[in-house]
């Protein structure tokens, strides 16, 4: 006999799946359990380069020991941060991703909205987005969180909108092959500058940022042209002790 399974023991029930009043890829489980094949299959090597490029930015500030990474996802990076020295925490908004995550990641996970950071100010010496800041229909509040919660500086790094891959996307979206940018915003340095810019009035920063996500067949696989479909970008607080 078949039995009916029940709707009380979904881990996400399916009217939830959603976030900031839009449904969202990491909130359905089809999406969320091949999510860390993908890393390992064909996104291995722009995986590679970017954690070169947030690995340059983040280590030339000798203060950041400590590191909150929102929109942790399953800790693919969360898990790489300590091996460049820095002890991180993951939080996510998805009870799908961080179901994964536990069984990934040795240290510490919470369960928040990036929005309202369940931390005291300076909890952190640095905060880190990871493709994850695409998502978020508030970034100026995201950032002005991020700055409380971190004492140091915020990284951040994401798909680029410069990028012929972004064409490539939005075509598939229309034919119903590409759901997880559906909800995406693309940022180039430029235009990331400017949401800190707005974020950050009154406070002492520096940015700098690098691309890479270049052809393999390129002659250089990272340089500061805003060019390249991955860029990382970081903000050095500067009015601190």
């Amino acid at each position: 006999m078949e039995i009916e399974k029940s709707k009380r023991f979904e881990l996400l029930p399916v009217n939830h799946q959603n976030w900031q009043n839009r449904e969202e890829w990491f909130f359905n489980r089809k999406h969320t359990d091949t999510y860390e094949q993908w890393y390992e299959g064909r996104y291995k090597r722009a995986e590679v380069w970017q954690k070169k490029v947030m690995e340059q930015l983040v280590s030339k500030d000798k203060r950041v020991k400590t590191l909150l990474e929102f929109g942790c996802g399953t800790t693919r990076f969360t898990r790489w941060w300590k091996e460049i020295g820095i002890e991180a925490t993951g939080g996510d908004i998805s009870p799908l991703m961080l179901s994964q995550a536990v069984h990934l990641f040795e240290g510490d996970l919470v369960m928040a909205d990036s929005h309202h950071m369940p931390f005291k100010d300076h909890t952190f010496d640095s905060l880190a987005f990871i493709t994850t800041f695409e998502y978020y229909k508030d970034p100026v509040k995201v950032i002005r969180e991020a700055s409380r919660v971190a004492k140091y500086g915020i990284a951040l790094g994401m798909m680029n909108r410069n990028s012929t891959k972004v064409v490539r996307r939005r075509v598939q979206e229309i034919f119903g092959a590409n759901p997880f940018y559906l909800t995406a915003t693309f940022y180039t340095p430029k235009k990331l500058t400017k949401i800190i810019e707005e974020a950050l009035q009154g406070r002492e920063y520096s940015i700098e940022w690098s691309c890479t996500g270049l052809p393999e067949w390129f002659p250089v696989q990272q340089w500061s042209l805003p060019y390249g479909d991955f860029f990382g970008l970081y903000v050095t607080f500067k009015d601190v002790e």
